[in-house]
């Protein structure tokens, strides 16, 4: 079984922006919301269906199939529910780790979150001064709610 572990929490500054080594630009709908979440994912020129079950702690299981580009616009204009997620994602390198930084537009224009993504969750990283709160455990910043729930400029 595949499982995500993965930190998140809100950007205070751009100092961040010095470290990013790539961009890709990101559009995400979700075809089922809930415990388990189905997510239609444009990326650049590539695309995936991706099936996330529930969170225990930071843990859940994720599940993440290439698709048709073709396919996943039809899906993203025609079979997902509520808003869409447009989001240009970061890579930033820092202390041996590959952070994602999304910047997000649309409804939640100014909002700024990082990622990591771990091995285990008691997995020790250390933290850039451009993070701010943490986020992990607060649902609203899943990108399934935020598509419903925008929170922007945070």
């Amino acid at each position: 079984m595949a499982t995500e572990i993965e930190r998140k929490f809100l950007v205070v500054s751009d100092s961040w922006r010095a470290h990013s080594c790539r961009q890709i630009v990101i559009q995400q709908g979700y075809l089922c919301r809930g415990a388990t979440t189905v997510r239609v994912r444009r990326a650049d020129d590539e695309a995936w269906l991706t099936i996330k079950g529930p969170t225990t702690g930071i843990s859940r299981s994720e599940f993440e199939y290439r698709i048709p580009l073709a396919d996943a616009e039809q899906l993203l204009k025609e079979q997902c529910q509520g808003p869409l997620i447009d989001k240009t994602r970061h890579w930033v390198l820092f202390d041996g780790h590959r952070w994602e930084v999304d910047e997000f537009r649309g409804a939640n224009a100014g909002l700024v979150l990082a990622e990591l993504e771990l091995t285990s969750e008691n997995a020790r990283f250390s933290k850039p001064e451009w993070l701010g709160r943490e986020v992990s455990a607060d649902p609203r910043y899943s990108n399934s709610a935020l598509s419903l729930n925008p929170l922007p400029e945070q």
